[in-house]
């Protein structure tokens, strides 16, 4: 091979580009060494050095052509990185792949240990367990059915073989068989139906019962992280997940776990090969659908988080209609939804392509028991091993097999996607009650309604470094009316929250007749207590009953009336059309209105400690003169012994108390009757003057 190695000066070049020129370095000599086969041109690859930018090059006769190169070469970079980046695409598709997993972008709050099937089922046993019975019927009708139904291909196959071959008397036997078990089976399976229908219904009513007893008894901190939304989706969509377990679920496993056992058993007894092909089948089948069912239930755990929190905006917009309506937000309120439905819409996307696959296995190993029976029972029959019938036979039962396992799988993937939205359920189910409930505690004989505050500090468990209340020391004698003021946030609300035993101190106690608040029996101090809140609520009934609510003692019509009169609510009430018997809730009355409905409930308990809270913000000034008419019935009669606690941002409504606490800050920095607080021209007189500048 001859080599030309040519040794070539360029002097230096000047070219242009798109926009500017450019030069070569003077003092540069570029070398360019080309090698060139002369005997065969195709053994060896001309070597060149690319010039960018210069296009093109002679050289000794030669032309490089360099563009045209680089743009091949740059092509078939981007279609090699494209084509790897499909194939990366395309691993993450299959079963393993990134795309299946969707838990790097959850957050999913787990309260406990994960539930897990057998738990679960022992769970649902433990609340059914007293209709036993129901349970203990439905699994007989479902033994006699399953076992009438697995002998039906056996004598269908052998009445047409007998039919063939004229065998009259078996033929006859065989069909009368055939007809005991259609009727067996049809009459057990109903009877399997309704009483597995029974059992469930009795399950998710008292999952139902249960939980929302489980969630009464929480503590008050408790529905401060938790939402609306969320809680009524566990009472709701949650349970009627679970509704499926028993029903539907359960019973189909057990039915064709039985079937395909009996199945099993019949084709090794048939022919040892020839089952033992179809069981290595249908444990391929088995493997596949415990890995599906996995994924359901994980799957199925995320959707109810999911529906859970669609609902929760769903909820809070609905319920706030009127001041998204004002602030125009309904596309941003649609925005919100959105995100929870497309995350929805993502994991069924993946449950779909899951079920998907799970039917190509199915199906592919489906149709390879078909084949691997054709062509190992045709040899065997070559061989005189097995008959025609028994073929027949081993065909049908291992179809019955397959199928078993498949309808065990399908209610597997259910019963885990089921499992899977109890663990939450469970998980509320489990919560320890608050120990208000769970400890008996002391009774008076006789409440007097002396209350103190004796150095009570108090901070939020989610903000323990935010003190709320500092060494507060409040003395609240019997018949006595304290008013408590202060600017927002100052902790008002707080000291009531905590005489309603809602929170705990963090530090101090409260004194009722000189024993702590926190050891007397909570139903027996919350039944002498009467409270209005600053937004009263009422609930979906007769305006009679809201009235009535909470009150123990037998209650007469007159009680009521006279209840609406002191807090001046009778007259509006009577000139509603059905009058106290008039079906209202939060929507149907003014504030006021339903702020009077409140003051009627507190006083008709005929409490020993009265705490309004806030209870004139939404009354007219009509009705807040009514109001503080009734603070002065009860100052100046002395039969009523009722100690009262005001909180008000109206000053004037609270003139006439006996004495005037000022908070600020958490702590009160002022104390004294009204006329007291003026000469000290403190915070209080501050917040006189600038009420009576807002006023002017």
């Amino acid at each position: 091979m001859a080599l030309l190695l040519c040794n070539i000066h360029l002097n230096p070049p000047i070219f242009k580009t798109h926009h500017k020129r450019h030069r070569f370095n003077t003092n540069t000599n570029i070398k360019l060494r080309v090698s060139l086969s002369l005997s065969n041109p195709s053994s060896s690859t001309p070597r060149r050095v690319l010039l960018p930018p210069l296009k093109s090059a002679s050289i000794n006769g030669f032309s490089v052509q360099n563009a045209p190169e680089f743009s091949r070469d740059h092509q078939d970079v981007e279609l090699s990185e494209k084509l790897r980046r499909f194939i990366g695409f395309v691993r993450t598709l299959l079963p393993g792949g990134n795309w299946w997993n969707f838990s790097d972008d959850v957050e999913v709050r787990i309260l406990a240990k994960p539930v897990t099937v057998l738990r679960a089922l022992i769970r649902m046993w433990h609340l059914v367990a007293q209709d036993r019975w129901v349970i203990f019927a439905a699994f007989s009708a479902l033994i006699l059915a399953a076992l009438s139904e697995i002998s039906i291909p056996h004598y269908l196959t052998a009445s047409i073989f007998t039919a063939q071959s004229r065998e009259i008397a078996v033929f006859h036997r065989n069909v009368r068989l055939l007809v005991i078990l259609c009727i067996t089976s049809g009459i057990c399976s109903g009877v399997r139906g309704c009483c597995f229908g029974i059992a469930n219904m009795i399950l998710v009513k008292r999952m139902r019962e249960t939980l929302y007893s489980s969630l009464l008894l929480q503590d008050i901190s408790f529905f401060d992280s938790e939402t609306v939304g969320d809680l009524t989706s566990r009472l709701g969509a949650d349970c009627q997940q679970v509704s499926r377990v028993i029903g539907n679920d359960l019973n189909m496993i057990l039915r064709n776990a039985l079937q395909g056992a009996g199945a099993l058993i019949y084709l090794i007894i048939l022919s040892w090969q020839l089952g033992l092909c179809t069981l290595l089948i249908c444990s391929t089948l088995a493997a596949i659908m415990l890995l599906y069912g996995r994924y359901q239930k994980k799957a199925a755990r995320l959707t109810q988080e999911y529906t859970a929190s669609a609902n929760e905006v769903a909820q809070e917009t609905f319920s706030l209609m009127r001041t998204v309506r004002v602030y125009g937000t309904e596309e941003i309120e649609l925005k919100r939804y959105q995100h929870w439905l497309g995350k929805l819409a993502d994991i069924s996307l993946r449950q779909s392509a899951a079920y998907g696959f799970w039917n190509l296995g199915f199906n592919t190993l489906y149709h390879s028991t078909q084949i691997i029976a054709v062509l190992l029972g045709g040899t065997f029959i070559l061989a005189g091993q097995i008959t025609a019938e028994q073929l027949t036979k081993f065909i049908l039962y291992s179809e019955w097999l397959i199928y078993s396992t498949w309808w065990v799988g399908d209610n597997l993937s259910s019963l885990m996607q089921s499992v899977g939205a109890s663990e939450k359920v469970f998980q509320l189910m489990d919560l320890l009650p608050s120990n208000q409930f769970t400890s008996q505690g002391l009774k008076l004989h006789r409440l007097l309604g002396h209350i103190e505050f004796a150095n009570v500090s108090f901070h939020y468990a989610s903000r323990p470094t935010v003190p709320v209340l500092q060494h507060v020391n409040i003395s609240v004698h019997p018949s006595e009316v304290v008013a408590i003021v202060g600017l927002s946030g100052s902790g008002k609300s707080t000291l009531v929250n905590l005489l309603l035993r809602l929170y705990e101190p963090t530090n101090g106690q409260i004194l009722i007749d000189g024993f702590p608040l926190k050891e007397l029996d909570i139903m027996w101090w919350r039944e002498r207590i009467g409270f209005v809140g600053q937004e009263p609520r009422l609930f979906r009934m007769d305006i009679s009953s809201n009235i009535r609510y909470g009150c123990t003692r037998d209650i007469k019509q007159e009680d009521i009336e006279w209840a609406a009169k002191q807090a001046y609510a009778h007259d509006f009430i009577s000139s509603l059309p059905n009058g106290y018997q008039t079906l209202v809730d939060d929507d149907l009355l003014s504030g006021g209105q339903k702020q009077r409905i409140a003051i009627a409930r507190a006083i008709l308990r005929d409490p020993t400690i009265l705490i309004l809270d806030e209870a004139t913000s939404a009354l007219d000034a009509e009705s807040e003169h009514n109001v503080k008419g009734v603070l002065r019935a009860v100052k100046s009669d002395l039969s009523m012994k009722r100690s009262v606690i005001i909180i008000a941002h109206r000053l004037s409504t609270i003139q006439a108390a006996d004495r005037i606490v000022v908070m600020d800050g958490g702590q009160v920095v002022e104390m004294g009757s009204h006329r007291d607080l003026l000469l000290k021209d403190g915070l209080y007189a501050r917040l006189i003057r600038r009420q009576a500048d807002a006023v002017a």
